[in-house]
Parts: structure tokens; C-alpha cells; sequence
């Protein structure tokens, strides 16, 4: 969420480093509370926060193919979502996120 253009940062991103945080759910949610925690560090309050997430998410939902089963319900929850539902969602996913970090 530090980096505010997604395809940008997946641009930069080998494909060794996609597939290890995508492989499962836990990789990818330590993935997105690094990201997090990265975003706090320079001072993003929660908007901020989610308006990243919901930049992930619609880059993930466009140009990555889901590699779990978790990833297969949010993408298809973000695919049918409006804007507002999906800002929502990106709110959820930064608390999920924080908090899987945190512990």
C-alpha cells in the first residue's frame, strides 16, 4: 500500500516473488500487512490505507489469476461488487491485514 501505483510495483516484481505471496492466503495476507504497516510508516491514516487496498485489488482483479481458494472468493466478490462495496471490502482487507501482523 506504500507503493500507490500496483502495477507499477508488480512491474517491478519477479515472478518467484508473485507466485511466493500468492501460493496461499497466509502468504498473501503477510504480504498485504507488510504493506500496511509500510503505509502507517509514512504517515497514511486508514483512507489512505484503503484507497491502496482498493488499488490492489482492482489491479489483482484484472491482471492476476487467483492462486487459492480464498483468492478465488474475493476475486469473484470484487468482480460483482460496485465501487462503494468495494471500498468497503478494501477497508476489510486493511484491518484483516493490520491484524494478521500484528500478533
Amino acid at each position: 500500500m506504500a507503493e500507490k501505483d500496483p502495477k507499477h510495483a508488480a512491474a517491478k516484481m519477479s515472478e518467484d516473488k508473485k507466485d511466493d505471496i500468492m501460493k496461499n492466503f497466509e502468504s498473501f495476507k503477510d504480504y498485504l500487512g507488510d504493506q500496511v504497516h509500510k503505509g502507517e510508516k509514512i504517515g497514511l491514516d486508514s483512507e489512505g490505507l484503503s484507497k491502496g487496498a482498493k488499488r490492489v485489488g482492482d489491479y489483482l482483479a484484472k491482471h492476476e489469476e487467483p492462486r487459492n481458494r480464498e483468492e478465488k472468493v474475493l476475486n469473484e466478490l470484487w468482480s460483482v461488487a460496485n465501487k462503494e462495496e468495494r471500498e468497503h471490502m478494501a477497508h476489510v482487507l486493511v484491518k484483516l491485514a493490520d491484524r494478521t501482523n500484528s500478533y
